[in-house]
């Protein structure tokens, strides 16, 4: 959201551009069928909500977002980190280093990541067919 990322084409459909600029995913979510889809390669070949369909649903004000958090995080370029970390963990670490340079405590961190788990945990969601 702070880098301009997901652009809103309707009610159930969102592109959200890749951190590093070269890709755009398509997104479709329809929570009252509770249908969630995505051309990114989590949702598509590893089968979970990939990070355009959680950013669509922080635009749609289904999970929260935190701006002070999301602010300092523009312009982070998430794949070269998973690349380069090989670790979700260790990139988690990194960016919460990061963050607290900047004045965010890991806490607060961690406090938006367990509230979007919770909200997310509450969310039956499927593949269309």
């Amino acid at each position: 959201m702070a880098d301009g990322r997901v652009r809103v084409i309707s009610d159930s459909e969102a592109e959200v551009a890749a951190s590093e600029g070269d890709r755009v995913y398509r997104v479709f979510l329809d929570l009252d069928g509770g249908l969630a889809d995505s051309d990114d390669n989590g949702t598509r070949f590893r089968n979970y909500v990939g990070y355009p369909i959680i950013a669509f649903m922080m635009v749609k004000g289904l999970i929260p977002y935190v701006p002070k958090i999301g602010d300092l995080l523009k312009g982070v370029r998430w794949r070269s980190l998973n690349e380069r970390y090989k670790s979700y963990r260790v990139v988690e670490s990194h960016i919460k280093e990061m963050l607290a340079g900047k004045g965010v405590e890991p806490v607060e961190v961690d406090r938006f990541i367990d509230e979007a788990y919770r909200r997310l945990a509450g969310i039956e969601l499927r593949k269309p067919l």
